[in-house]
């Protein structure tokens, strides 16, 4: 069983060494674990540092690409060299190293394929009130998008098996977190969480530069996860508003209509009659979304046995032995 550790980074030159130095060099059920550095485009010497430090893969982007990017990118690599788990976290050193023997224990006893870190959100000191309600009200909106019960969508510290890594998709180019969760909830990935603790921050946070920012980001995120999986639903939902609203005053037109001859009250019947073709319009919307989604999962599905024959031939080719700090460009 192999394990591979992998680490986004931008400009982590400072902290990476202390982030590589706290994690774990064994765990129970693993044969072999490996750590991976994603460079996402820095300008200062983050890949000297890895090097120094010994990690044994580094990908590097040649300009910034984002977080979901490089996580896409460290997952294909982990993947092409024999990874069994895969472990994600962040090169601040906010996870702390020995709880990752708890996140893939669920992977290990083949309880679930994807296990999210769950941080002590409300006794964080370092979060504000507002900060604190905000990530609540963002995990509600993922498990209401992704029918799982994950208490902290947020999250960075995850693992995933190889199955789970084979199927994910990142669409967007802001984050992983969310839509991974949703994509999970709606494959029926199998999907839990595990409590874990958090380190003192050694840094600002750079999702988001400020909080509105963050949660208009993570909110469109969300949405659109959910029309990729789940459009007929919405966009029916969504046709409601003028329905509803249009039926009501087509009603009322003919009551009018019945009682004095509806004279007077073309107006509201055109615009009632509006109302109701736009509504039908959003329906059709929506059954074309249905249309394309089911079609999505036909490609999702080729996707996954394409990846799996590739990952396959490269383990196949792959040499016994390889040296340290192999750099793959992006």
């Amino acid at each position: 069983m192999k394990l591979i550790i992998q680490i986004p980074c931008l400009n982590e030159e400072k902290t990476l060494p202390i982030a590589l130095d706290d994690l774990p060099k064994a765990i129970e059920g693993i044969d072999e674990i490996e750590y991976l550095i994603i460079n996402d485009g820095s300008d200062d010497k983050t890949i000297t540092a890895a090097r120094n430090w010994g990690v044994d893969y580094i990908v590097s982007f040649h300009r910034n690409k984002g977080l979901a990017s490089a996580f896409m990118a460290g997952l294909d690599v982990a993947l092409e060299n024999g990874a069994d788990i895969i472990v994600n976290t962040d090169a601040d050193n906010q996870y702390l190293g020995e709880d990752i023997a708890r996140l893939v224990e669920p992977i290990l006893k083949h309880k679930a394929d994807i296990v999210i870190g769950e941080r002590p959100i409300d006794e964080n000191q370092e979060f504000s009130f507002l900060k604190k309600k905000l990530q609540h009200l963002g995990s509600w909106a993922v498990r209401q998008a992704s029918h799982t019960d994950i208490p902290d969508a947020p999250s960075g510290f995850r693992a995933f098996s190889r199955e789970a890594a084979l199927r994910i998709n990142v669409v967007n180019d802001y984050t992983y977190t969310l839509e991974t969760i949703v994509q999970a909830g709606r494959e029926k990935i199998a999907i839990t969480s595990v409590p874990i603790h958090t380190n003192p921050a050694l840094r600002e946070s750079r999702l988001a530069k400020t909080m509105f920012r963050y949660v208009r980001t993570s909110m469109l995120t969300i949405l659109r996860a959910y029309l990729i999986y789940k459009p007929l639903k919405f966009f029916v939902f969504l046709s409601l508003f003028p329905i509803v609203p249009g039926l009501f005053i087509g009603l009322r037109f003919l009551y009018y209509f019945f009682t004095t001859g509806g004279a007077g009250h073309i107006q509201s019947l055109i615009f009632g009659c509006t109302l109701l073709i736009l509504g039908f319009l959003t329906i059709m919307i929506g059954i074309l979304g249905d249309a394309m989604s089911a079609n999505r999962k036909i490609l999702q599905n080729v996707q996954y046995h394409t990846r799996l024959d590739h990952y396959e031939r490269v383990a196949a080719q792959r040499p016994d032995k390889r040296e340290k700090g192999i750099i793959f460009d992006r």
